[in-house]
Order: structure tokens, then sequence, then C-alpha cells
């Protein structure tokens, strides 16, 4: 005993932390040798643990007890907790949890052991320590038993199993992942076989012009057929009331033709899409349906028409201020945003308006994309917006009179069987829409800003085009271009241009 006790009196001096105990701590009672005697007579040697490890030990006592709070970063793989052995992950105890004088004893000692040899020592010591009484060597055989039976299970447990539960979870996603990739693959192609049987279902002299673009994303060629036929459906619920002037005591159609050149004109300063053009007039529209207006409140209807379709197709619409601005500081700021709350409110907030744009698109799919004749085709469609009368004619029926009559002065041929299928009528259903556009061309400008937008470099002015009218080097214009063409021929198309607009619409 007398040589124990002269170590533990040299080891005292080393350690720093001893200064800061209590003097209880430093003596070593019966029990307690008693245990490190049976310690060194039923195991192997080792050197009696210093102070410092006492100390460490006796501070992590309290420590344990907070197993039952969810806390086990002190408890290590196999310890018993209260006389309940320890569930959780050894794995993640991180080495400044250990006792650093047990480590250092054990390095300058046991250098030569393996880890679980490490491992199981390091545990015989806590336990000895622990206990404190004479049923310690009790205790240490007890804790060997299930320390050597817990890595004997470790080691026979699958490498999978041993992972962490969130790999487990995430290799089982992944896995998953992959299954519904390999499905909608599968799906895929077995959605594309099908469209070879849908190609023979055309009329005779009807190409398959969507069979070209199934590998492009972009063209959504499975579901152009669908799209088109919603399309159709919709441009019915979005139609508004082709006589709605009845109601209007302070409106009349010319003021809405004047109202719809200065918003086009509009539409050109602000470079907005032409989307936003045919949807700010259809607001305008649909409003007047529902609500009855008076005269200085109708520039106000078609500013915040424009604000609300703008916010609704471009990418960057303009400020609430530059409309504001552009309608001369008429209308303050509150008062557009307090009517286009009101607006919106009318319509229901349905915005759902299918564009003659999309329709013309398609129809230009079939006329091989020709940059010539979609240009006049566009703005033969504007017209539309202009004169009320082809209110009465839906979007898709504009379109494709737009596309017609821009392919007859063009001289680009007949209405093929492909363009009516994907324009959706035939040239005798065509022919009311196109009377009517020629009834407007033949007679004198009266939008001033409609005619001198698509007489601009933008809509193609300044190309030659030697075949137009049989004329050489004629210049090209759109607005030019086609009234040229109409007061031509109209008189053999049974236009009377003699006749007043207002009788004419009746």
């Amino acid at each position: 005993m007398p040589p124990a006790r002269a170590a533990s009196t040299r080891r005292a001096v080393t350690n720093e932390n001893d200064e800061n105990s209590a003097s209880g701590t430093t003596r070593l009672t019966r029990s307690k040798s008693a245990a490190f005697t049976e310690d060194v007579a039923g195991a192997a040697k080792k050197p009696l643990q210093s102070k410092k490890s006492g100390i460490n030990t006796q501070v992590a006592q309290p420590l344990r007890k907070r197993a039952a709070l969810g806390d086990v970063s002190n408890v290590t793989k196999g310890d018993v907790v209260d006389g309940k052995k320890n569930v959780g992950k050894g794995g993640l105890v991180s080495k400044a949890a250990q006792p650093t004088g047990v480590q250092k004893s054990l390095s300058r000692t046991n250098s030569s052991r393996s880890v679980l040899g490490a491992k199981d020592m390091n545990k015989k010591s806590s336990d000895t320590k622990r206990t404190g009484s004479g049923s310690g060597v009790m205790a240490v055989k007890r804790k060997t038993s299930e320390s050597s039976s817990t890595f004997s299970i470790k080691e026979e447990t699958p490498a999978e199993e041993e992972q962490p539960l969130r790999k487990k979870i995430h290799l089982e996603q992944v896995e998953r992942r992959i299954t519904v990739e390999e499905y909608k693959e599968n799906e895929v192609v077995q959605d594309v076989e099908p469209k070879a049987s849908v190609a023979q279902q055309f009329a005779e002299g009807v190409e398959d012009l969507d069979r070209e673009d199934l590998e492009d994303p972009l063209m959504v060629a499975e579901y152009v057929v669908e799209i088109f036929e919603y399309l159709k459906k919709l441009e019915v619920d979005t139609r508004p009331n082709a006589d709605y002037m009845d109601h209007q005591e302070d409106l009349e159609w010319k003021m809405r033709g004047i109202l719809v050149d200065w918003l086009i004109e509009v539409h050109t300063r602000f470079h907005l899409l032409p989307e936003t053009l045919f949807l700010a007039v259809n607001i305008i529209d649909r409003f007047l349906s529902t609500k009855v207006v008076q005269l200085d409140r109708l520039q106000l209807v078609g500013v915040t028409a424009m604000f609300i379709a703008s916010k609704y197709e471009e990418v960057l619409s303009p400020h609430v201020a530059n409309f504001r601005h552009v309608a001369d500081d008429g209308f303050t700021e509150a008062e557009i945003l307090s009517a286009e709350r009101y607006v919106l409110t009318a319509l229901n907030y349905d915005l759902s308006y299918p564009n003659p744009m999309n329709f013309l698109r398609r129809i230009s799919k079939a006329d091989n994309y020709d940059i010539q004749t979609r240009t006049l085709g566009k703005y033969l469609m504007e017209i539309s917006l202009l004169d009320h009368r082809f209110m009465h004619f839906l979007p898709s029926h504009v379109a494709a009179a737009s596309m017609y009559l821009a392919r007859k002065i063009l001289e680009r041929g007949d209405w093929d069987p492909t363009l009516t299928h994907y324009a959706g009528y035939t040239e005798e259903a065509i022919q009311p829409v196109f009377k009517l556009m020629v009834d407007y061309l033949a007679r004198p400008v009266t939008h001033e800003a409609f005619f001198k937008k698509y007489a601009s470099k933008k809509f193609l002015k300044g190309e030659k085009c030697s075949s137009l009218l049989h004329i050489p080097e004629l210049t090209f214009a759109a607005s030019i271009l086609t009234r040229q063409w109409a007061k031509k021929h109209a008189a053999e198309l049974g236009v009377d241009v003699s006749v007043p607009l207002d009788t004419a619409a009746r």
C-alpha cells in the first residue's frame, strides 16, 4: 500500500486541477484500496488511476443521469445507466467527451493493446471507480461479459445495418427515385408509340406536322391537340357581348375605336407583346358588357385594362406611374389602382382569354412559318380590335381569316387540306370574316396610329418583293400593301365600300 500511495502522491504534482478540488477527494479509503487490490489480482496488471482520472469519473457521474432527457453525449455504447443498458450510438461519441486522464494512461501503458481491448479496459476502470464498494469485482465481471457479447454481435451484423438511420433513408429514397424515373421513361415511350396510329386518322392530303416536334419538349407535341381543343372551348366563354353598346348611354362604337387606336399607340411606345394588346381589348369589351361607364371614365377603363394585361402577359410590366403619364396625368395612380380592383372584380378575376396569336402561330406552322405571311396576318388580325363588327366572331375564326387573306395577297397558293386541318375552318367558313377585312381595308384610313405602326421598318418596310401584285420592286409594308390590294379586288369580291360603315354594320 505505501508504494501505491507514493505513486498517487507523485502524480498529484503533475495534475493542475488538484489545487481546485475538494480535500476529501484526495484520500484513499479502505473500500477503494480493496477494489484496487482485487482488480490487480483478478485481471491483468495495470497502473493505478491517478487522482485526475478519479476526479473526472466523479464529475461525469451526474452527467450520465442526463440520459433520461435524451443526452447521450457522455454515455458510450454498452454502458449501464440506472440499471438499464444504453442503446445509443456509440460511434457518435466524440473524443472530448471521454476522460482525458484515462486516455493518457492507456496510451502510455497499453500501447500494444488492440482497439477493442482499450475500450474494454476503459469500461473496467470506470465501472470500478463508480461502484466504490466491495461489489466492484462483480460489476467488472458482469460488465466484461456484456461488452464481449456486444462486440461479438457487432462483428456479426452486416455492414448495411451498421449505417446510420439517415443514410439508410437516403439510400431508400434514391432507389425509389430511380424506380419512378424508369417508370416515367417507360410511360413516355408507351405514349409516343400510339402517335403513329393517330397520324393515320388524318384526312387525305393532311400532313402530320407535329411528328417532327416529338423530341422538342418546348413544342409539347404530345399535348398540342388537346391544348387547342381546350382553347377553342375557352374562347366561347370569354367572348364579350357583341351588342353591349345598346345599354351604354354615353358611349358609341366610334369612341371605342378611338380608344383602341390610342391604346395601340401606347402599346407601341412601351414595346409590349402582341398578346398584351389583345388581352387589354378583351378586358375592355367584357367589362363594358357588364358595367355602364360614363364618357369621362372611358380612358380610365382603357388605361386600367392595359395595365392589367401587361401585368398578366409581360415579364417586366410598366409601372403604374408610366400609365398615368401617358394619360397626360388625367388620373392619379390611386385612381388607376382602384379601377384595377374594380375591373378585376367585375371580371371575377378571369383573365384566361385564348389569345388569337396562339391560333395564328398554329396556322403558321402549316404555312412553313413564312415571315411575310405571318406579318401580314398579324396586321390583319389587329383589325378585329378596331372594328366592332368582328366581335361576332371567335378569335380562332379571325386568325384563320387573317392567314387566308395574307396568303391570298402574297399569292402563296390555295387553302389546302393541311391548312384547313390546323386552322379548323374551311375556305367557305372563312368568307364572312374575309369580306369584313377587305371592307375595312378598302375604306379610308380612320385609325392613324394603327396604320403608322405597320408602315415602319419593324414590320418589313423597305423589303423588296418583286412578285407582289405583279409589280417589280414593290416596297413591302403591311398597311400599304393590304390597302392597295383591297381597293383593287373589293368589287370582285362583292364588297361595296360606298355604303356607310354604320349601315354596313346593320
